[in-house]
């Protein structure tokens, strides 16, 4: 029974990432930018109000250090958003048995080792979210700077 509530908690916690995914993909998606403001503005409404709701849902299995280790990376983000790719890359780099393209944080991978399978691949999969939720906001800044650029040209053009 121990294992069938670990593994029911585990799921619970994978959905929520999902949850979280989703949302945030929602909210940049390029479709948001083809609506009308209203729209937008209550679609943008609707998804923090489910981001803040699914964020207060909280399910705790204990990973040990390896989760307070990453949460410390997840809390500097905002402050530093290149370190803390590369960190969390680092940390990604400790938990594959790829070789990584760039340096491993030893100390991580010796917390990941000491943790049961099951856990080190939830550290994993964890990981690759951030990555991925990354990779995407990054794609996102990306492609609104690109659009201030074409509205700053355009602009340039019909000031001529």
């Amino acid at each position: 029974r121990v294992e069938a509530f670990r593994d029911a908690a585990s799921a619970m916690e994978q959905e929520k990432e999902t949850l979280l995914e989703m949302i945030h993909n929602i909210q940049n998606s390029q479709d948001m930018r083809h609506i009308s403001e209203g729209e937008r503005e209550e679609l943008n409404l609707t998804a923090n109000r489910l981001m803040g709701r699914t964020l207060t849902v909280e399910v705790s299995e204990s990973l040990l250090h390896a989760t307070k280790m990453i949460d410390e990376i997840v809390n500097k983000l905002l402050d530093d958003l290149e370190d803390a790719k590369i960190r969390l890359m680092s940390l990604y780099g400790a938990c594959t048995s790829d070789v990584p393209a760039g340096p491993i944080d030893q100390k991580f991978q010796s917390v990941v080792i000491g943790c049961a399978i099951e856990d080190q691949k939830k550290i994993k999969r964890r990981l690759e979210t951030l990555l991925r939720n990354l990779e995407n906001s990054e794609k996102s800044i990306t492609l609104l700077e690109h659009q201030k650029s074409s509205v700053r040209q355009s602009c340039n053009s019909k000031q001529d």
